[in-house]
């Protein structure tokens, strides 16, 4: 009993069996897979393995609209089909499927003339998580102000749970805005290279372009470091204009719903810390317009 007990959890169950074909329709029909008087069911099996694989598209298509509008909906259901081929689900939720879509639109060989695409999947999937993330309240910059200046440099902020950073070398941002929205298309004349900053504060899900060296600045905040090193890695990503977006970019965050917490860490350079908290707190903290982060 005991060795029939353990064959019986090697045996993979009928749901296993059900969908290993599921998403492949080059697979036979599974063996175990009959009708009502023992016969073959393909043609039904080949009814239910339609209907999933076109459920699967579906989803594709919900969460990635812009992709789909840029490339026009039979292409980007060929597309999509390849895809759900080659990437079955593995979570049951639906929204959770086709986290993999923007790599493979990036491999994909007939999207090669369009380089940008995959970049802006990756906004829309960022676009997407904001949406479904916690809801947490950002940090007021009120706590930033009573921060004493000389211990700016050492803070280290809690990442919002809906924050999110999408680097791209194509104007990423501006396609995925263009066809968001519902009318005619402006032709988009730059080909400037373009970071967003996605996140949800409240109730609504909103993206930003992000100034040189603001991707680098929110990242290494996001990532643990402290306010002094993400200064430090602005400065270096983007030159003498990151420390005039350093100091605007930590006011904007909290009410952007960017950061949610900090704590003051040891270690950094007293020096390093004025510098930095000269420029942010010149900056005053109220009237800023709202920065959308993921």
């Amino acid at each position: 009993m005991l060795l029939d007990h353990r064959m019986e959890k090697l045996q993979p169950s009928f749901a296993a069996v059900f969908a290993q074909a599921l998403t492949d329709p080059a697979r036979a029909t599974p063996v175990d897979v009959v009708g009502p008087r023992g016969k073959a069911a393909i043609k039904r099996y080949n009814v239910y393995r339609n209907n999933v694989t076109v459920s699967l598209i579906n989803a594709l298509a919900d969460t990635y609209p812009a992709v789909q509008r840029i490339t026009g909906v039979e292409f980007f259901r060929a597309m999509a089909r390849f895809h759900v081929r080659a990437t079955p689900p593995t979570s049951p939720l639906l929204f959770e499927y086709g986290r993999g879509f923007p790599a493979f639109i990036e491999g994909y060989e007939h999207a090669q003339d369009m380089p940008w695409l995959a970049d802006t999947a990756r906004i829309e999937r960022a676009w997407l998580d904001a949406y479904h993330a916690a809801d947490v309240p950002p940090l007021s910059p009120d706590v930033l102000a009573a921060v004493p200046s000389d211990r700016l440099g050492d803070l280290v902020f809690t990442a919002h749970p809906a924050a999110c950073i999408v680097r791209s070398v194509y104007p990423a941002v501006a396609i995925f805005a263009m066809n968001r929205v519902e009318g005619p298309i402006t032709p988009l004349r730059s080909n400037t290279a373009e970071d967003a900053l996605i996140t949800r504060p409240d109730m609504e899900v909103a993206v930003r372009l992000l100034p040189p060296g603001g991707a680098a600045f929110l990242k290494t905040l996001i990532d643990g470091g402290t306010l002094a090193a993400a200064a430090a890695t602005a400065f270096a990503d983007a030159g003498r204009c990151a420390g005039s977006f350093a100091s605007s970019c930590i006011t904007r965050s909290p009410r952007a719903g960017g950061i949610s917490g900090l704590r003051v860490c040891t270690g950094v350079g007293v020096s390093v810390a004025r510098a930095i908290s000269s420029a942010i707190v010149s900056r005053p903290l109220n009237g800023i317009s709202p920065v959308s982060i993921r």
